[in-house]
């Protein structure tokens, strides 16, 4: 039993690869004289290399989507990661006056009645900054008697040093601090250097 639209021409006969790639079209859309394999086969041709090719192209097209997503999502992440960098930064400063303010109160006066409390204070505020360092992923960078790294540090002054190989690093003039993997603010330090 054939279907009536894959009725060869008059007098002609049917490609059965035609008569399989028709089943289902619409029998409007069929052009009676492509039925037959003899005739207008390089249209067919034609037609299928351009499916092949209209194919190709939505692949390409699926897999940019995938990569644009992808990249996307990877933003997104970052964006969650480290929103906090610019306020981070600007509170650096609040945790280093707080240091100094501890470090000028000299040992005497630490053991004053009236200091302690504020002695007290200002190191449970510290303490306090630490810990929410600590939660959003900012960590000091290391530095003392280590090399001098210029991705974490930033060398300030050379120091002649007898005790010390040349290059690593023997003061930390300003901490440095990293947010999960980036870089937040160099540690400023003083590099040993061979003595005159």
């Amino acid at each position: 039993m054939t279907d009536d639209k894959t009725q060869p021409p008059e007098g002609g006969t049917v490609d059965p690869a035609v008569a399989e790639e028709l089943k289902g079209v619409p029998e409007d859309m069929i052009d009676s004289s492509s039925i037959n394999g003899d005739k207008d086969s390089g249209e067919l041709a034609k037609l299928r290399e351009e499916l092949e090719v209209a194919k190709q192209d939505v692949l390409y097209a699926r897999a940019e989507t995938q990569n644009v997503r992808r990249r996307l999502e990877k933003d997104v992440a970052d964006t969650r990661a480290y929103a906090a960098t610019g306020f981070a930064r600007d509170i650096l400063s609040v945790s280093d006056n707080l240091s100094r303010a501890l470090s000028a109160i000299p040992a005497d006066l630490r053991e004053d009645e009236k200091l302690k409390g504020i002695v007290a204070g200002i190191e449970a505020t510290g303490r306090e900054i630490e810990k929410v360092f600590t939660n959003h992923g900012i960590t000091r960078v290391a530095a003392m008697g280590l090399p001098l790294d210029p991705n974490q540090h930033q060398a300030m002054i050379e120091v002649p040093s007898a005790d010390a190989e040349p290059g690593t690093i023997v003061q930390e003039l300003q901490a440095g601090y990293m947010i999960k993997d980036r870089l937040l603010r160099p540690a400023m330090v003083a590099v040993a250097k061979k003595p005159d």
